[in-house]
């Protein structure tokens, strides 16, 4: 051993050595004895034995490295190194640690991540607007989706779910562990998703997470479905899979699914069908059989039979039942509902009452009820009768909007017509009219209240008067005989405010009865009528009918009808009345449910607001207005009528601006109004002139087209009865008594479609400027001239049911 080993294997044993005699060390080399003796004495020596030993492991290290710049292979201490570096208890050692550090990591993991609220497109789901036969009126919201409870999906529909994609999955704890890590090593390897989800993760997955192919979103995935095993029943995380599933065809959800390719409700679905949408599942765009190609119909058919055949092996289908199923082949596609003609207004109407009621039920403010209803998944259900709505809309298309031309006539552009149509038994909605169409005009005018109703007022001051006893100025009963002055002009007496306003054409009738004041719709009369029975207790009258008072001050110029109010306020008005004074509120609504809720809707027909005698007698009265009256050419003498019995008013408001017909018969109330707007400013314009059909001066009245309007659909609707009237007075029990007139033409008025009267002043909108133009005690008005009989149309024109009576 040289210096240098020597010393080195000193150091490595623990002490330094001695040196030794360098003379010694030079000396001759030991004979065998010699070094026999050394050899002896370093076995027996502690210090020479460990010095040896450094020395041997010394050689042992040294042979299994390679000289420096010579090649060489590792010897047999390289692989004794690393036996020692692996056994088996080190290697256990290991695999545990990395057990205890994966489950430590899981448990944080688990600990850490909570179920989170639902995402929000997952939620917002495609409101669904029914007729009231359960047909599909439209479907409003940015997703197609309408969540159903499972209850109302067929147990067997439900199996082919899960026998489609998950045939444990009412025994397993949510997670498939081999699928899982799959997929967590495919997409750390950028390979995407490889199935193997269960129905738990694939919920989780649609409902609570994205569809981010991350370690991460997959990491998440597992914990979430873990705790949503553990927090939800089967039954509840199956519904969440079915209903937040995509389809194709732009569905979402099994509702959307089945009415997209089936064109039933989920609780309608066949066996057959439910295994088909769940066949879908694997591939939608490319299993729609609508677009598949030949290998598209080919897979989905092999999957629709492995869906069946999961089934019978499930126990779940016979198999006999199963060998005599075929596939079903699905519907075409169908464009989806949008919201075009009369759409737009049935839906906008019919939120508008949802949001009202959950205003009014939970104490929530209009914009908080709006965000409770805009695309929340409603299954909103609606009075509208098909049939009825498609009569309503040809009945203004061929008596009026057919007739307009706005390249001809500029007047055309501007008529807007609006109607509402109500069974006066039930309080609904049967049928509406709000514009053109909703794309175009997007005011509904069967629900705006801008316009003036005019004489339509005139129903409501008569049930006032009778409701509450009322008495004229000389203390005498008033009804339908009463006797009342008909003088255009004529001041009004026991007024506060002076008020004298002009008759239609300024056409003086002396004394006439009420029954031939309504029918006539003589102003000075029910001017001095709603005095009689004073201002406060028409307003409560009209408030208590239907009509919106809010705002409204009691003065005599309500009673021309000077304020604003909807076609749908007037037919709640009049269905009251034809209700025998039981209130009567028109609602659009017949059911509202989401998943788990359903609204409780208030009854339509309320208490008795007026006497079922006054409302009666108001209703006979409206008869003559029709029998012999400003209707009299549009609606009874209506070739359509067949003997119907018709209660109705005409209106006509200040200046032209607004023409109504509302009528009834004893199981129908319709309320048509047509209005002068602007079609570029949308101001209130007179709608003089339109059509360009009516002679002299183009005046449209209330007789004319909205009166055209109502019969067309009326008598096409409803079937011939009569009224049940608790009264013994009015045109309906009795002949109208019509005393003789006082300076008044031959010729009524009633019969002239003139201009309305210029030289008086115009009470509706002026009325405290009234009394400087009353006239003397005198009954002849000297500031306003009446129209001439010269004037007057010939006998012939007023059967045309285009130049009605005076549409007052």
């Amino acid at each position: 051993m040289g210096r240098a080993d020597e010393r080195r294997a000193r150091q490595r044993g623990g002490r330094r050595a001695a040196p030794r005699n360098r003379t010694s060390q030079q000396a001759a080399p030991a004979t065998p004895a010699q070094a026999e003796g050394r050899t002896t004495t370093a076995v027996e020596s502690p210090a020479a034995e460990a010095a040896e030993g450094a020395t041997r492991a010394e050689r042992r290290r040294a042979a299994g490295k390679k000289p420096p710049g010579k090649p060489g292979a590792p010897g047999k201490p390289a692989k004794g190194r690393i036996r020692r570096l692996f056994t088996w208890k080190k290697m256990l050692g290991a695999f545990f640690t990395v057990c205890l550090l994966g489950i430590g990591s899981f448990i944080a993991l688990y600990m850490m991540v909570s179920v989170p609220e639902g995402n929000a497109l997952a939620q917002t789901q495609s409101n669904v607007y029914k007729y009231s036969d359960g047909s599909v009126l439209a479907r409003k919201g940015t997703v197609n989706r309408e969540i159903v409870d499972l209850s109302k999906v067929p147990k067997a529909v439900q199996h082919t779910f899960v026998a489609a994609e998950n045939k444990t999955f009412y025994t397993d704890n949510g997670i498939d562990l081999r699928g899982m890590a799959r997929g967590l090593y495919n997409t750390a390897r950028g390979r995407g998703t490889q199935g193997g989800s269960t129905i738990t993760q694939q919920y989780v997955k649609n409902y609570y997470l994205d569809q981010d192919q991350t370690v991460t979103r997959k990491l998440k995935e597992l914990v979430i479905s873990l705790k949503v095993d553990r927090e939800k029943t089967k039954d509840e995380i199956l519904a969440g899979y079915i209903n937040t599933s995509y389809y194709g065809r732009g569905a979402y959800g099994i509702q959307a699914a089945a009415q997209a390719y089936y064109r039933v409700d989920a609780d309608k679905l066949t066996v057959e069908q439910g295994a088909y949408l769940a066949a879908l599942l694997q591939a939608p765009s490319q299993y729609d059989w609508a677009v598949a190609g030949p290998v598209g119909k080919k897979l989905v058919q092999a999957r629709w039979n492995y869906v069946l055949d999961n089934m019978v092996g499930q126990k779940w289908l016979d198999k006999s039942e199963r060998d005599a199923m075929k596939f079903p082949i699905p519907k075409d596609p169908k464009p989806a509902s949008g919201l075009e003609g009369q759409k737009g207004y049935l839906v906008d109407l019919a939120n508008t009452q949802l949001e009202n009621q959950l205003m009014k039920s939970q104490n929530i403010t209009r914009s908080q009820a709006e965000a409770q209803v805009v695309d929340q998944g409603w299954t909103i259900t609606l009075n509208i009768d098909p049939k009825k709505q498609a009569k309503l809309e040809a009945a203004v298309k061929s008596q009026l909007t057919s007739k307009l031309d706005g390249k001809k006539r500029k007047v055309d552009n501007n008529v807007q017509a609006g109607a509402v149509s109500v069974d006066p038994k039930t309080g609904k909605i049967l049928a509406l009219y709000g514009g053109v169409d909703y794309y175009k005009h997007y005011t509904n005018n069967a629900t705006r209240a801008d316009y003036q109703p005019a004489s339509t007022f005139k129903p409501i001051i008569l049930a006032a008067a009778l409701d509450q006893n009322a008495k004229t100025q000389n203390g005498k009963d008033i009804n339908a005989d009463t006797i009342y002055d008909g003088t255009s002009g004529r001041p009004v007496k026991g007024s506060d405010i002076a008020f004298a306003p002009p008759n239609e054409d300024d056409a003086n009738y002396g004394n006439i009865t009420v029954q031939t004041a309504m029918n006539k719709s003589v102003n000075s009369v029910f001017a001095q009528m709603g005095v009689d029975v004073g201002m406060k207790n028409v307003l409560k009258t009209a408030d208590d009918l239907g009509l919106d008072t809010q705002n409204l001050q009691a003065v005599p110029a309500m009673t021309l009808g000077s304020m604003g109010a909807s076609p749908l306020e007037m037919a709640s008005v009049y269905a009251t009345l034809d209700n025998h004074g039981q209130k009567v509120t028109p609602t659009i609504l017949a059911s509202a449910e989401k998943t788990g809720r359903k609204v409780d809707l208030p009854d339509p027909i309320g208490d008795q607001v007026i006497s079922a005698e006054a409302a009666d007698q108001v209703t006979s009265v409206l008869t003559g207005v029709v029998d012999d009256g400003t209707a009299k050419a549009s609606v009874a003498q209506n070739p359509l009528r067949k003997g119907q019995q018709v209660a109705g008013k005409t209106g006509t408001s200040d200046s032209n601006k607004s023409a109504w017909f509302t009528g009834y018969t004893p199981d129908l109330v319709t309320s048509v109004g047509l209005f002068g707007e602007d079609a570029k400013t949308h101001n209130q314009v007179p709608l003089t002139g339109a059509t360009g059909l009516i002679p002299g001066t183009g005046r449209i009245n209330g007789g004319g087209y909205p009166a055209q309007i109502w019969a067309t659909y009326t008598f096409g609707v409803t079937k011939k009865a009569k009224f049940d009237l608790s009264t013994e007075l009015g045109a309906a029990v009795q002949p109208t008594d019509t005393p003789s007139f006082s300076e008044t033409p031959s010729q009524t008025p009633s019969q002239t479609p003139s201009q309305t009267p210029t030289k008086s002043a115009t009470p509706s909108q002026t009325p405290s400027q009234t009394p400087s133009q009353t006239p003397t005690k005198s009954p002849d008005p000297t500031t306003s001239a009446p129209s001439t009989p010269s004037q007057t149309p010939t006998g012939g024109i007023t059967d045309n049911p285009l130049d009605p009576a005076d549409g007052q």
